[in-house]
């Protein structure tokens, strides 16, 4: 069901693109996405890709996942990393206790949800739960959401850490504070999010140390193997993905403003004709190349460990933070060698490239994009050593 279904959402998202394109700029002038782009997106069934069945959800490949939110971004860069984090929380919320997915989507199965993992506040045990208090920043598609997912170190009555835990927390229980105003990504209206004092119950709750062995309450009615991953596998590379398609659509702006461009510095002939744009042309293809096509791989091979039942393979794991971050990575390399090869019109106000070139480089500094802490991960494979104990996998 889920690959025949997941090609149907890929057709009517295909038929958004050209809208999503020309809203681009007034997403980035309003400093979010509008919401009839959001309803759009959800009319075409995106946010369902990676839902639990009995919710009305398709129960989708991650590779389909992924793929829409390549083409979104390639459209419109704040655009597609929104629909990515949003929509990979219904992932993420069939993993917590069925009290906890009752909540959200037993009323409404359209229900979204927004996040901000940092531990950044405090939540302490208490009876029956935990209580929450803090700020949270960088929860994009905030305004489009009536949920949050938000990280928390637990202490107990010591003040000492004893858990590293999610909470769900319904709109009720907090504000958001518009601080968003940035050089890139300005669409995705990442503010910040404010709780203050507020009781979580403990089935709105869930511990990464259950996430890292992909052993969770959820799975006790969400069975699919989609929902036997890792949560460092399927999270990352949802951020890695709209810097592909950033990449990618910067790519096909470049090529089709350079195929009727005339460049003085070249004798006043067309820059398609330029054998050093060509070849730089082939660079940034090539590097957008292996950055997806590693994906691809990555996920095909995880999601066959879980189809067949198996433990997911260390080896695996750190493999797929290492290629997504490089992913990310070669993502850049591209933008910039497109941009920097686009001429000094490329730098107006309101030209694509420049666009995309600034939302790439906001996503590269998330901090799952960090390259030396995923790298060492599979160095520390490589040579036998086990995880670090702070390690996202």
């Amino acid at each position: 069901m889920g690959e025949k279904v997941g090609q149907s959402v890929i057709a009517a998202v295909g038929e958004l693109l050209p809208v999503l394109r020309e809203r681009a700029q007034e997403t980035e002038d309003a400093r979010v996405v509008p919401a009839d782009s959001i309803k759009a997106l959800a009319e075409a069934g995106f946010f369902r890709l990676l839902q639990p069945a009995r919710y009305g959800g398709l129960e989708a490949d991650p590779v389909t996942f992924y793929e829409v939110v390549r083409m979104i971004a390639g459209a419109c860069g704040s655009t597609g990393w929104v629909a990515s984090v949003v929509g990979v929380h219904p992932w993420q919320l069939a993993l917590f206790p069925v009290a906890g997915q009752e909540e959200v989507w037993g009323s409404d199965t359209n229900t979204r949800m927004s996040s901000s993992y940092a531990p950044t506040g405090r939540a302490q045990l208490t009876e029956g739960g935990h209580r929450l208090t803090g700020r949270w920043s960088f929860s994009s598609g905030c305004n489009h959401a009536s949920w949050v997912l938000l990280g928390g170190i637990v202490t107990n009555d010591e003040g000492a850490p004893v858990d590293f835990r999610t909470f769900l927390l319904p709109a009720s229980d907090y504000e958001i504070e518009d601080v968003w105003d940035t050089v890139g990504l300005r669409g995705t209206g990442s503010n910040d999010i404010v709780v203050s004092g507020v009781f979580v119950p403990e089935h709105r709750s869930l511990s990464f140390a259950d996430v890292t062995k992909c052993v969770c309450p959820g799975q006790a009615v969400n069975d699919a193997p989609l929902y036997r991953i890792p949560f460092g596998s399927v999270f990352s590379n949802a951020i890695t993905t709209p810097v592909i398609g950033m990449a990618t659509g910067a790519y096909h702006a470049h090529v089709d403003y350079q195929r009727t461009r005339v460049s003085a510095a070249y004798a006043g002939h067309k820059v398609a004709e330029d054998p050093f744009a060509q070849a730089r042309i082939a660079e940034a293809a090539a590097e957008i190349d292996a950055a997806w096509l590693a994906l691809e791989r990555n996920m095909t091979e995880l999601m066959a460990h879980a189809r067949a039942r198996e433990p997911i393979p260390m080896p695996l794991r750190l493999r797929i933070r290492r290629d997504q971050v490089r992913g990310t990575g070669q993502a850049i390399s591209a933008v910039d060698l497109l941009f920097e090869n686009s001429g000094g019109r490329a730098l107006r106000t309101g030209t694509p490239i420049q666009r995309f070139w600034r939302d790439a480089h906001a996503g590269r500094v998330h901090a799952i994009n960090d390259p030396e802490r995923a790298l060492t991960m599979f160095g520390r494979g490589e040579f036998g050593l086990p995880p670090a104990a702070d390690a996202m996998l």
